[in-house]
């Protein structure tokens, strides 16, 4: 007689709990993460602040990078994370909301900066392909927007889509980076300006 039936509610049980214990983990890494950022990181030192083992840390997330990647796409998608856009924020505006938003966790901002940096080294690739897929993302998303306000006469109809989506992103990043760095640089207003330009006020 097969084990088979016996044995599929106890694979599906341990499955369950592996997924609840991941996500436990990864709960309390958000938190230190959110405290210090990625200061003087390794896994090892996660495990010991988080307070598992390192074996336990490396079996869920396999490498650092993967952890890093994990912690920061997990936190943007948390309830609250996503800050409700006005139905006619420009997407200079609906980027200055977000990093609003992102600056309110300055040890996660810091992550993420961490993250792109990775991207541009050799041998990171999770984080290069992080980095990439959401630069791809953004660029494809703020072009519709753009899109839609060049149709409907809220941004000039010269410009192109692509290039007004590529250099939203790059002034967000920027000023981001600006503002760890420099408190007092006032992304939103930069931004405010960018999307004055891009109207054509």
């Amino acid at each position: 007689m097969s084990d088979a039936p016996d044995d599929a509610p106890r694979t599906k049980g341990r499955y369950a709990k592996g997924i609840a214990r991941r996500q436990e983990i990864l709960d309390r890494t958000i938190e230190v993460f959110a405290r210090r950022g990625a200061q003087k990181t390794s896994l090892r030192a996660i495990a010991q602040e988080v307070g598992v083992t390192h074996a336990a840390l490396a079996h869920y997330f396999g490498s650092l990078e993967e952890l890093l990647v994990a912690v920061y796409s997990e936190s943007q998608h948390r309830p609250g994370a996503e800050r409700p856009m006005p139905p006619d924020a420009s997407p200079a505006m609906a980027m200055s909301i977000s990093a609003e938003k992102n600056r309110e966790i300055p040890g996660l901002v810091q992550l993420y900066s961490t993250l792109v940096a990775r991207a541009l080294e050799d041998n990171h690739p999770v984080a290069h392909r992080f980095a990439t897929q959401r630069f791809t993302r953004l660029r494809e998303e703020i072009a519709e927007q753009v899109i839609r306000m060049q149709e409907s006469g809220h941004i000039r109809t010269d410009l192109d889509p692509i290039q007004v989506a590529a250099l939203i992103v790059a002034a967000s990043d920027g000023l981001q980076i600006q503002w760890l760095l420099d408190d007092e640089v006032d992304h939103g207003a930069a931004l405010e300006m960018l999307d004055r330009l891009l109207r054509g006020l």
